[in-house]
């Protein structure tokens, strides 16, 4: 018999949101992992609020719903909030019961951006790596190095001369010299104009350099810095000197395979396996017996991996264009992407993170 078309005119529920997540949903263990690091950053958290006041969003809720909007690549506050509004799923995660009223976008980017900057993000990506130390999932001898531009939130029209000696609106640049040390992006000052490679469009740029354990492919540092020719260099040095020790190997592909690079890991004591570079005639600076071990042919091979981490963090997560402008926010914002990556990859290592059964 053909059932009733009934008019939704239910007006309470009776089953909770909690059970409306099923049971083996991978977003509860990534509840789990995220409760535990924001237990832990308690004290830096409730230290940006003052003791009396008005009462503002929680700071949990505030950061819960910006992972989600890196994780289900919502791309703005906007559609973030309508999502919450009618996602179970996502009211579940953020710790919104049936009928709790869900902000304004506006009141949402308010409370956020007086909260998140660089230091709660690099505390919270530096709680997943710890949160891998302490389950022995990150190795202390093999990493791998790698960078990548990420586009800024400004146009060509923006990259202007620093004299003011273009009174135009800069939609007309052409035949024209223009570089850094002429011109800056009136839109984005901190912004730089950089490419891939030769031959490759420039965009107005930053860069971000990762660090990645050979083990389990888990980011273990970031660098966020001006795009410039020796950026990936510079920031892999700076890297190393945060987090490896004498005698680690270090992966990276033939861009690094520069003389004066080779010598300062050497000085350093770290290995260096790094692609060599011989198109052209071209002299490697690699050691040629260190390119012949089996240990040089897995970093090699596993290298690759880190690859990902910026594959995923421009499409899954927000850095294909970066939203934000200025590099104090831009380096927050890319620290959060890549923790929600080292997240991710957490979830899918093992069961360990599961709580025990009560």
């Amino acid at each position: 018999m053909r059932g009733a078309d009934i008019r939704q005119l239910g007006m309470f529920s009776y089953v909770s949101v909690d059970e409306r997540v099923p049971a083996d949903h991978p977003i509860r263990k990534l509840r789990v992992l995220v409760d535990t690091i924001l237990k832990e950053l308690d004290e830096v958290l409730a230290a940006r609020y003052a003791v009396g006041g008005r009462t503002s969003i929680p700071p949990e809720r505030l950061l819960r719903a910006s992972l989600l909007q890196v994780v289900y690549s919502v791309r703005s506050e906007r559609p973030l909030m309508e999502q919450l509004n009618y996602n179970l799923l996502f009211r579940w995660f953020v710790g919104l019961n049936l009928d709790d009223v869900v902000w304004d976008h506006s009141t949402f980017s308010f409370n956020r951006d007086r909260l998140f900057d660089a230091e709660i993000a690099q505390r919270f990506f530096a709680s997943t790596v710890l949160l891998a130390r302490l389950n022995e999932l990150v190795s202390d001898e093999h990493f791998s190095v790698d960078g990548s531009l990420l586009e800024a939130w400004a146009s060509h029209r923006s990259f202007r001369p620093k004299d003011g000696s273009d009174d135009g609106d800069g939609s007309d640049f052409r035949d024209q010299r223009r570089g850094n040390d002429t011109h800056a992006s009136a839109t984005d000052p901190d912004a730089r104009l950089a490419r891939k490679g030769n031959g490759q469009q420039a965009h107005l740029a930053y860069l971000a350099n990762a660090l990645m354990e050979n083990r389990h492919g888990l980011l273990v540092g970031v660098d966020v810095r001006h795009a410039s020719g020796t950026g990936e260099r510079d920031g892999a040095l700076a890297l190393v000197d945060a987090h490896l020790s004498p005698g680690a190997t270090l992966g990276a592909d033939k861009g690094y395979d520069v003389r004066e690079f080779v010598e300062q890991l050497t000085q350093r004591g770290i290995k260096a396996h790094i692609v060599r570079n011989t198109s052209h005639g071209r002299r490697s600076a690699a050691d040629a017996r260190t390119a012949r071990s089996k240990g040089y042919a897995v970093s090699l091979k596993v290298r690759k991996r880190i690859e990902q981490s910026f594959g995923w963090a421009k499409t899954v997560g927000d850095l294909r264009k970066l939203p934000l402008i200025g590099m104090a926010k831009v380096n927050a914002w890319v620290h959060w992407n890549f923790a929600a990556y080292n997240l991710i990859r957490l979830g899918g290592i093992g069961e360990w993170w599961n709580p025990s059964p009560t």
